[in-house]
């Protein structure tokens, strides 16, 4: 048996399963999911991936914001900034210790070089933090002053080689479309028929050019990926996957007659941005260009391989821990997609998940992953009230509140195995599904044609 990860998180104390509602559990524990297929599944598939009966989300923005105290929504330009300077010490802090400690190491190829992994590791947990803040700029979040937000934002995002503004479009529309299968902007799952073009490059058929059944064992066959190509994808996606959809707009949309190398964050023509926005997205590539420049003067007074070292290898991580965080925020076999026949914001913005991240999340990560939710519900709130917000809303949430206190590293995977797809309803909701025999695999549920 090729899925193994749910069975693993029975006999794993600190691997919980997703809590629906405070202190109330699933429908379906793990240990019992895989005696629940096929029949817990009801015949207009209105079900999750784990076969919990799904119950499409009815609240109300305005009771939404009823429920959140007054002082929540208030942000304060000095405690923003107190955030701001003190992630700025630390990376200064952080490069004097590595510029005094590591050449007292010994020469050894690989002393060296886990020290300077290890600094890099390090460095890209307050380079992250400090592109949270900039992002908290984008949302109007940082400050009540909006040429501060975008002046903070343009210089830290431009440090980090992300194009504000440009980034700042794609995201509001991911926020104001989230969940939707034709507007949303990031991690748009593939449908079963895409996914099946995209692995044998023919339409509804194998590599011999027959016509496969979506559920037929040749399709799964085509489909199906081991644990080694799971675990190449994951490295793939972790290491190459935000650079990616900077520059190619990877997992995004892709309307007709656009070439690929038009469909990125620096073009302004590109069919994401308005034609109000083209300034703004020239001013994102300017801020690039001054980082590129100050990256080649220090090449130049010092060395290409210093500044790798200071720079490039906290920055890879920091590209790593991006997409870590946004696809386990809206992957999730329990995560529901719409379409125009379903779709509205708050259902969109509830198709998100709080995970946990411990002392990271909560103070270098700035709870951008343990308050998502609320994030999705209402952006304009500060990161160090989400909290207390997210607190006050769950008793409205009820069960549409999705948080996941699985190690995030075990999400992953678990994530890439089971949500491979997207299977449409026949009203407008669709769900995960896979074929690596676990839960979500189809074929557990209808039988092979």
């Amino acid at each position: 048996m090729t899925y193994s990860v749910i069975a693993e998180q029975s006999s794993t104390a600190s691997a919980k399963p997703l809590e629906p509602k405070k202190n109330v559990e699933p429908t379906v524990s793990p240990s019992a999911q895989e005696s629940v297929y096929p029949n817990n599944r009801s015949p207009d598939c209105m079900a999750d991936s784990y076969g919990n009966p799904y119950e499409l989300p009815d609240i109300s923005m305005k009771d939404v914001y009823n429920a959140i105290p007054k002082h929540c929504f208030e942000r304060s330009l000095v405690r923003s900034f107190s955030y701001l300077l003190r992630d700025l010490l630390c990376v200064v802090i952080t490069g004097g210790l590595a510029h005094k400690l590591i050449p007292l190491l010994p020469s050894s190829l690989i002393v060296r070089s886990m020290a300077w992994t290890t600094y890099g590791f390090i460095q890209s947990l307050f380079f992250t933090g400090l592109w949270v803040l900039s992002h908290e700029c984008g949302h109007s979040a940082f400050s009540p002053y909006n040429w501060v937000n975008d002046t903070v934002g343009w210089i830290v995002h431009s440090a980090l080689f992300v194009p504000y503004f440009s980034w700042k479009f794609t995201h509001g529309t991911h926020h104001k479309k989230n969940a939707h299968m034709t507007e949303d902007t990031v991690f748009v799952p593939k449908t079963a028929e895409v996914k099946l073009n995209r692995k044998t490059g023919g339409t509804g058929c194998d590599k011999e050019g027959k016509k496969i059944n979506l559920y037929s064992e040749a399709f799964y066959e085509a489909i199906n990926e081991s644990p080694l190509v799971t675990s190449l994808n994951v490295f793939l996606q972790q290491s190459l996957g935000w650079i990616v959809h900077l520059f190619t707009n990877a997992t995004g949309q892709y309307p007709p007659g656009y070439a690929w190398y038009k469909m990125n964050h620096f073009h302004p023509g590109a069919p994401m941005f308005r034609r109000d926005q083209l300034r703004a997205v020239l001013l994102s590539d300017l801020g690039m260009l001054v980082a590129f420049g100050v990256l080649i003067y220090l090449i130049r007074k010092t060395s290409l391989s210093t500044v790798a070292l200071y720079y490039g290898i906290p920055y890879y991580f920091v590209n790593g821990w991006l997409v870590l965080i946004t696809y386990l925020q809206h992957t999730d076999p329990l995560l529901a997609r719409y379409d125009n026949r379903t779709w509205n914001f708050t259902r969109g913005a509830l198709v998100s998940v709080d995970r946990d991240f411990g002392f990271i999340g909560k103070h270098l990560f700035h709870d951008i992953i343990e308050t998502h939710v609320l994030h999705h519900l209402i952006s304009r709130i500060p990161f160090y009230n989400a909290r207390e917000a997210t607190e006050a809303v769950r008793p409205l949430l009820g069960k549409f509140y999705l948080r996941d206190t699985t190690n995030m590293f075990v999400a992953l995977y678990r994530a890439f195995r089971q949500c491979q797809w997207v299977q449409d309803c026949g009203n407008g909701v669709y769900f995960f599904e896979n074929a690596n025999k676990g839960p979500g695999d189809r074929r557990l549920k209808v039988k092979a044609v």
